[in-house]
């Protein structure tokens, strides 16, 4: 492979026009005869840049609403032709084909559109078919052709070619093939997977994830681990299209914990008042409504003071100064919100390490989408769990009845179960968290820590009892034998908010009535692994 090759021929055939009038002026100062087609060879020639259309040298005009326009031999030789074999440049020779040394290409907003929610026929027009052709083309020839697809990378370009005395070196036409063909199986996963969706085709054939780096990360869940994040484009609010307005950078450990922190904390309306979830190692520590943000606060906090030392806050709306004055009181790794007051980020300024986060708006709880795990071999795929129980939806089964109050608690209480490693177990009273077990193999175990986390927290704040006495329960998945209930209802747990469903329901529901408690079925479980 030759090391360097002079640019002095490019296609230029771009949707996005940013930067273009500043790449042609670049290119057209450094000698550079510039090829163009439709919209991007009239932005060119309006700014004064000489420009040469591609159907003069195909001899054939555009066509078909531009459909047809670059798929021919007078293009795809240019770019696959091997200058150094005699037989190419011959073909070239015997049919007047000159090569191109350059292209640079960005496809059709087929992304664009579809975060929009175009419809059906707009998506088909937004598949872009000879920018892929000539994309794959020019980076399969990277011996001899430098191929650009990221506006990003036009001051790179030039950069490489003033260093090279106006050509491109072997390891920048390298390097550009590979983000090419990334690139293009990008776009070709994002139709697939849009075209599965459309026909409603649950388990397609071929399922294919693309990400765009965001961000290379220091180290992964360890420091001996390589790791970086990826982004997906899709609009939904959260870390991975958040602001940072201040703070060291996010490790992957904050990214992961702050997106639990945040899909958490969406699950409870701004219209029903604030809400805060401080998130430790992806399970949350404390979950708290309260009538102002600062109280939301005080009350998940209150839950578990230990944990919540250099934790996840995450707010339901814009953090305020009153709040972001209490944060501070403690080390805190992140806080993300949907905004925040000037006077707050104030505030903040002066804890240099803190990192804040905004994103404008909440994730909705209820959006579909597909989560996707790997395992040796292969991935798991499945739809997000956006299941959701109102109160029209809960089954009394005991002979006692919940209160309007216990029913508030009792689906507070499954909200945030449905964020907890499984086997979960989720005290609360009065809105708020009191004792939360999480990720443990025995439903009792998660009970009994739950519990145990209760009565820290009445040692924390001074109380005569546990707070766990008089709470609402959630479990996850059904109590399979009745040894987990009666250990919530030795914590003083009155009652209980479950799936059901258990082979052994009956047995449960008597000891629930034996015990004096109140208990619901949702018919829906949300375990978390």
């Amino acid at each position: 492979m030759t090391d360097q090759i002079p640019v002095r021929r490019a296609l230029l055939s771009v949707s996005d026009k940013t930067g273009l009038i500043e790449l042609g002026r670049g290119l057209a100062a450094r000698g550079v005869e510039i090829l163009s087609t439709g919209g991007t060879a009239k932005a060119l020639r309006e700014a004064g840049i000489t420009v040469r259309d591609v159907a003069e040298i195909t001899g054939f005009p555009e066509m078909m609403d531009g459909r047809v326009k670059t798929l021919h031999p007078s293009v795809h030789g240019g770019l696959l032709a091997l200058r150094d074999n005699g037989e190419h440049i011959a073909a070239m020779e015997a049919h007047g084909i000159a090569p191109i040394d350059l292209l640079v290409v960005n496809l059709y907003p087929f992304e664009a559109a579809l975060a929009r929610g175009a419809d059906y026929d707009e998506m088909i027009e937004n598949i872009d078919i000879g920018g892929p052709a000539m994309i794959r083309a020019a980076a399969k020839n990277h011996a001899f052709v430098t191929t650009i697809v990221d506006v990003e990378d036009y001051d790179k370009l030039l950069g490489d070619m003033d260093q090279h005395g106006g050509a491109s070196c072997r390891k920048f036409r390298k390097t550009r093939a590979q983000i090419a063909f990334a690139r293009t199986a990008a776009y070709d996963a994002a139709v697939s997977n849009w075209l599965a969706d459309a026909l409603e085709i649950a388990a397609p054939r071929r399922r294919v994830v693309a990400g765009k780096l965001a961000q290379t990360l220091r180290y992964g869940e360890n420091p001996h681990q390589n790791a970086a994040f990826y982004v997906d484009g899709s609009a939904r609010p959260g870390v991975a299209t958040a602001v940072q307005h201040q703070g060291k950078e996010l490790s992957y450990n904050n990214i992961n914990d702050t997106d639990a922190a945040f899909e958490l904390v969406a699950e409870f309306s701004p219209e029903d008042g604030p809400a805060v979830a401080i998130i430790k190692h992806a399970n949350p520590s404390g979950v708290a409504r309260g009538a102002t943000l600062l109280e939301a606060y005080q009350n998940a906090f209150d839950c578990d003071r230990t944990s919540a030392f250099g934790g996840i806050v995450a707010l339901n709306m814009p953090l305020d100064a009153k709040t972001a004055r209490a944060i501070t009181e403690i080390f805190t790794e992140v806080v993300i919100a949907p905004g925040a007051s000037a006077e707050a980020r104030e505030i903040f300024a002066g804890k240099k390490n803190l990192r804040l986060l905004t994103t404008e708006a909440l994730p909705d709880p209820r959006a579909g989408g597909m989560t996707v795990r790997q395992v040796s071999g292969g991935q798991l795929y499945q739809n997000k769990d956006n299941g959701f129980v109102s109160l029209d939806d809960l089954k009394v089964v005991t002979k006692k009845a919940p209160t309007e109050d216990q029913m508030r608690d009792l689906l507070f209480a499954w909200k945030v179960a449905k964020h907890v490693k499984s086997n979960a177990i989720v005290y609360v009273k009065g809105l708020a968290t009191v004792g939360v077990g999480a990720g443990q193999m025995s439903r009792v175990d998660s009970a009994n820590i739950a519990a145990i986390k209760a009565r820290r927290m009445a040692d924390a704040l001074g109380l005569d009892e546990s707070p766990a006495v008089g709470s609402a329960v959630a479990s996850d998945a059904f109590f399979p034998f009745p040894d987990g209930l009666m250990e919530a209802a030795a914590a003083g747990a009155t009652c209980v908010i479950q799936p059901g469903g258990s082979m052994r329901d009956a047995e449960v529901i008597a000891a629930a009535d034996e015990a004096g408690l109140a208990m619901v079925f949702t018919g829906m479980r949300h375990f978390r692994h």
